[in-house]
């Protein structure tokens, strides 16, 4: 099992992109109800990091899937009509 912070919640800094973004569904869907004022802002807190979270995990993806198109010549793979 995953370790986890004071609150009992897993560091973002340790989930994978999946996890974060199920996590974030669930904040979200707790925003749109009706909760405290202190609750909310712990809610809003923990879903910007989730957010933040997910962007650099979509943003490395990228970067390595830009390097994999790239190949071994450093040039950008094409497709090539051979029709």
């Amino acid at each position: 099992m995953a370790d986890t912070d004071a609150g009992g919640l897993q560091p973002v800094a340790e989930m994978t992109f999946e996890a974060a973004l199920a996590e974030l569904e669930r904040v979200v869907a707790r925003l749109e109800g009706q909760v405290a004022l202190d609750e909310l802002i712990a809610l809003y807190a923990r879903g910007a990091e989730l957010r933040a979270h997910c962007e650099d995990k979509l943003k490395a993806a990228e970067a390595r899937v830009e390097e994999i198109a790239r190949g071994a010549d450093g040039l950008k793979s094409r497709t090539v009509d051979i029709s």
